[in-house]
């Protein structure tokens, strides 16, 4: 969470006594970190407040003078189903209780209870509340397909379906508390879409990057939570952990299936209590940054292998998205190829080339095992060592052609399928050798140099083969 108030909703507390009003909204800000309070003493000004604010959860004292708790609660139930309402009562009747809670309260407390069950309660309805409205926000994103701040993903290239819905989704929930789970494999730009949920939260404060493979227990704890002075040996100056750096923006914790299982606990901790303590500290400091996490690895896996707390898992994948790798999006590639060119040219100091007209073609027969990120290392190479007007394929024939067997199997290891083991009755060397050029022809948009490479062989013997199709 940011230093903006929490929830984004207010929370009504109504009651006729002006001290128990105080004494709640105190006990809720300390104990439940709920800031976004609003009081009223007077019950006939409930409505009035309800119609004017967006409220989302209400604490309804029963017997209050001129319109009683079970007359507002039927109002409120009628006019805004939307809101949670707590019932607070200084009496424990079991009548009193059953007949609240047919009326649609969400809870019943008894203003006697201990602070934890009137806190725990408020904290429930509020995320009750937020998930409704998350849930339906993200609905009416995703039936629109529209994006209300596109300028958020300037930075990701893509006219890609798949990838438009992420967008959507993202936009829809950026401005929850709740984690974030990115997953995709390397190079697919989970960062940038992390740094488009950072611009959408609102959040005033920064973006704090924290790569934490390779980080042992120790020195992840430090990382994240600081330390004090003379924590241990060598800590002479209190250290300012990276919680404490992204306060009021987001925390992004890139790598986190990488993480040990000590450091798993204290992450769940964090993200459970919404407090740290600093390495040699007793006094506990307050999570004020959103938390967005990234992995390559299938958590699913690793949780069911154990080497992922299942507890930590399901509290991560509160909202989710996975980013396709680049083989997945193929026709984002021509985009891919002129804006690396430009950032290319740009960087080198040259003027941007023009690329043959069969690059982007032959680019999409290619798996891209490290998706962007090796496109755009391709593109950087390829104009490095440009010299004429027309950009030279011979850089990238010769990067896949080396880097081809990484495409052999597909990814996880599983070998690849054999084409014709569902074939009732086999095609001749004949047939199979003409359906393979005509396949390659097709995906090289006609341009038989292509065609040849696709096929591995010379662009005299595809002609060859063409001329005997003809005849």
């Amino acid at each position: 969470m940011s230093d903006a108030i929490y929830p984004n909703f207010p929370v009504l507390l109504v009651d006729d006594e002006p001290d128990w009003l105080s004494s709640l909204a105190l006990t809720l800000e300390s104990r439940g970190r709920i800031s976004n309070i609003l009081t009223c003493s007077d019950s006939l000004q409930v409505m009035d407040i309800l119609e004017k604010v967006s409220t989302g959860v209400v604490m309804l004292d029963l017997t209050m003078p001129h319109v009683s708790g079970e007359q507002l609660l039927e109002r409120i139930a009628e006019r805004h189903p939307e809101v949670a309402v707590i019932v607070v009562s200084g009496l424990n009747q079991v009548e009193t209780v059953v007949r609240c809670m047919k009326l649609g309260a969400f809870d019943y407390c008894i203003k006697t209870d201990e602070e934890d069950r009137i806190v725990g309660s408020v904290l429930r309805a509020v995320r009750m509340v937020e998930m409704r409205r998350e849930y339906q926000e993200l609905a009416g994103r995703l039936v629109s397909r529209e994006l209300r701040h596109p300028e958020a993903f300037s930075s990701i290239v893509t006219a890609d379906r798949a990838m438009l819905d992420i967008f959507s989704y993202v936009e829809a929930v950026a401005k929850s508390p709740q984690p974030l789970l990115i997953t995709g494999e390397s190079g697919v730009g989970k960062e940038l879409v992390a740094r488009a949920a950072h611009i959408l939260s609102g959040c005033r404060g920064k973006l704090v990057t924290v790569n934490v493979a390779g980080l042992d227990d120790t020195v992840f704890s430090d990382t994240l939570f600081g330390h004090v002075r003379g924590a241990f040996t060598g800590a002479e100056q209190v250290r300012r952990g990276m919680i404490e750096e992204a306060a009021g923006g987001t925390l992004f914790l890139d790598e986190i299936g990488d993480l040990s299982i000590p450091s798993q606990v204290k992450l769940l901790r964090l993200l459970q209590e919404g407090e740290y303590f600093p390495l040699g500290s007793d006094l506990p400091k307050s999570l004020k940054a959103r938390i967005i996490v990234a992995t390559h690895q299938n958590l699913a896996e690793k949780e069911g292998s154990g080497a992922f707390r299942r507890d930590l898992y399901f509290r991560l994948r509160t909202h989710r998205v996975h980013i396709p790798p680049l083989r997945e999006r193929t026709g984002d590639i021509p985009l891919l190829l002129e804006h690396f060119l430009a950032e290319a040219a740009q960087t080198l100091g040259k003027k941007k080339p023009t690329h043959p007209k069969g690059l982007a073609q032959y680019l999409a027969t290619y798996c891209f095992p490290g998706n962007i990120r090796e496109l755009k290392a391709m593109v950087f190479d390829a104009v490095s060592v440009h010299r004429d007007r027309m950009l030279s394929m011979d850089s990238f024939i010769q990067s896949i052609e080396r880097l081809q067997y990484q495409c052999s199997t597909p990814a996880g290891g599983a070998t690849r399928q054999n084409p014709f083991a569902g074939f009732d009755e086999l095609p001749t060397f004949t047939d199979a050798a003409a359906f393979l050029v005509m396949e390659a022809m097709e995906r090289a948009s006609g341009n038989q140099t292509l065609a040849a490479r696709l096929l591995g062989i010379s662009q005299p013997a595809l002609s060859k083969r063409l001329k005997l199709l003809k005849e």
